[in-house]
């Protein structure tokens, strides 16, 4: 569904990515609104869609993930029925915070936290590698992160 943004729905959604926490009454202020249409506005974006949550940004390091993998899996057989048994297998395990159907010679690309080398030998082990279907993992591991973006352009 489109949806029509003027100039303050787009100033709305660039001071909520940058601040989630915001309150209504200094969001209003900093676009230059009273709270009341400005909080007409967000309901407006949360029930159409583009505002999909709220949430809090979480340091993976401080938390104790130390090592982020980005894994490409390739199944035996990319018909409808495997992808589907392989995706909701693999949204179960915890450590897979981003999953992606991708094109080309890959079916998945799965972004996986874990403590340590040694927690991630035992996902690829005794997880990913007992998910049915899966023919090749290729795994490759973030050396330091230079671009975190939490907002869209």
């Amino acid at each position: 569904m489109a949806i029509t943004l003027d100039e303050l729905d787009r100033r709305i959604l660039r001071l909520l990515q940058s601040d989630g926490r915001v309150t209504v009454v200094d969001l209003a202020e900093k676009i230059g609104l009273s709270p009341t249409p400005c909080k007409r506005r967000i309901q407006r974006l949360e029930d159409c869609g583009l505002i999909s949550g709220y949430s809090a940004k979480i340091d993976r390091k401080v938390a104790g993930f130390g090592v982020t993998a980005f894994v490409s899996v390739e199944l035996e057989r990319s018909d409808g029925p495997d992808v589907e048994k392989f995706q909701k297998s693999v949204s179960g395990l915890e450590e897979v915070v981003t999953g992606m159907l991708m094109t080309g010679s890959q079916d998945f690309l799965l972004e996986v936290l874990v403590r340590d080398l040694e927690e991630y030998e035992e996902f690829l082990q005794k997880k990913l590698m007992k998910v049915p279907g899966v023919r090749n993992v290729r795994s490759r591991f973030a050396l330091r992160k230079f671009i975190e973006r939490t907002r869209i352009p």
